[in-house]
């Protein structure tokens, strides 16, 4: 989720309460497209990558590699669960926000 710039997202929001409110997109200050489809694939794909090197980790302590030390095992397995807690929580509000444009009448 670091990869997320969040400043982009706002700007994007900003411009869509602009369209809905009648004004033009251009009127919005500093006005960047950002693709929500991309963001959302790059997030995924970084918590599977996070949730990935945990199993390996995981699998390589049980196999006793001995670079492989517990507690570097039970960090990447609390990144991992925590990257795929926030991603969850973002794609909650994301279908809320989706959810509550669908319910305003223009």
């Amino acid at each position: 989720m670091s990869d997320i710039e969040i400043s982009k997202v706002l700007q994007q929001m900003r411009v869509m309460a602009a369209k809905a409110e009648g004004m033009q997109p251009e009127q919005v200050t500093g006005a960047e497209k950002v693709d929500f489809s991309k963001i959302m694939k790059d997030s995924v794909n970084n918590v599977n990558a996070v949730q990935k090197e945990s199993a390996r980790m995981s699998e390589a302590f049980q196999a006793g590699d001995p670079n492989a030390d517990i507690t570097s095992v039970m960090i990447a397995m609390q990144k991992a669960s925590v990257s795929f807690t926030a991603m969850t929580q973002v794609r909650n509000k994301l279908v809320d926000a989706y959810q509550e444009i669908m319910r305003m009448s223009f």
